[in-house]
């Protein structure tokens, strides 16, 4: 295996995200833009087709020029290793050392490429083997294989039913800030009491109070039924 720079494991990070279903692998999507990847990682598209061109060498990648990108199953297996790292970090960084949940990514952004799989098989036996991280995002194995996540947006629950808050989508500060003002966090428990057509907000009892919230609040926050 190629030792890798931080840059590398930040692209096929990134490419994994793309390929993302909701919060789990989609298997049938036949990959994504340079320009999509640019947008996303926030950089010109020249820059990514250099990079590109060495996680091809690497057999990390399936490229051509003009057409989609895709993961090859060694660099989705190092990607995979490189979000196990991070959300394993974030859990860390939330249960034992109380940071809040809009702050532990940035941190766990820089020690996610830390290399020692002594340590961080230590770290997953310290925390207990956490399933999810505390955004409610599943954690990958060892092996690559994933926790399975069965959920829907929030916008498509159904009014009177209990449900419980498994994940949320938008991890920026002022997401997560806003959450928390709210009282929302992982596993709070809501219901659904009415849906506004018009704008698509919906109001919501949370910690026994009537809240309105936004559609565009609502699709990022991923819930299940309560049982």
């Amino acid at each position: 295996m190629y030792d890798l720079s931080y840059t590398e494991e930040n692209y096929l990070k990134a490419l994994h995200h793309l390929f993302l279903n909701g919060v789990e692998y989609d298997p049938a999507f036949e990959g994504t833009g340079t320009n999509e990847l640019a947008e996303y990682l926030e950089v010109k598209p020249a820059s990514v087709t250099d990079m590109l061109k060495r996680l091809r060498i690497k057999e990390l990648i399936n490229y051509q020029p003009y057409k989609k990108i895709s993961l090859t199953d060694k660099g989705r297996l190092v990607g995979l290793r490189v979000i196990r790292k991070h959300r394993l970090w974030e859990c860390f960084l939330s249960d034992k050392l109380s940071f809040s949940w809009d702050e532990v990514h940035e941190v766990a952004e820089q020690l996610e490429h830390i290399k020692s799989p002594k340590l961080i098989e230590r770290l997953d036996h310290f925390l207990g083997y956490p399933e999810y991280d505390p955004h409610g995002d599943p954690i990958p194995r060892p092996d690559g294989s994933m926790p399975k996540v069965h959920t829907m947006r929030l916008g498509e629950g159904k009014i009177g039913i209990k449900y419980r808050v498994v994940a949320v989508k938008d991890n920026s500060v002022d997401f997560l800030q806003y959450a928390s003002q709210l009282g929302l966090s992982l596993n709070s428990r809501l219901q659904i009491l009415e849906k506004i057509p018009f704008d698509h907000s919906l109001r919501i009892m949370l910690n026994n109070k009537n809240e309105r919230i936004s559609g565009k609040f609502a699709s990022q926050v991923l819930i299940s039924e309560w049982r």
